[in-house]
C-alpha cells in the first residue's frame, strides 16, 4: 500500500496496478501513470477502480500522454 513504491511500479509496467491495493486503483494519478505507460498502459485500466475504469477524461489523458512518448 505504499504509494510511491506503486507509482514508480507503474510507470515501469502499466499493468503492475492489478497489484495495487484497492485504495490505490482508485487513486487517479497512479492510474493515469499507469494507463500512460508506453507499453503496457494500454492494458491496465482493466485493474483500476470502476469509477476510474469509466473516466472518460482519464482515459483520453492516457492516451495522449501514450501517443506522445512514441
Amino acid at each position: 500500500n505504499d504509494r510511491e513504491i506503486v507509482l514508480a511500479a507503474v510507470s515501469e509496467n502499466g499493468e503492475a496496478l492489478e497489484y495495487a491495493s484497492k485504495d490505490l486503483r482508485n487513486d487517479r494519478e497512479i492510474v493515469l501513470t499507469a494507463c500512460s505507460e508506453k507499453v503496457y498502459g494500454m492494458y491496465a485500466i482493466k485493474h483500476a477502480s470502476d469509477n476510474l475504469r469509466n473516466d472518460r477524461d482519464l482515459i483520453l489523458s492516457a492516451r495522449k500522454k501514450r501517443m506522445k512518448s512514441k
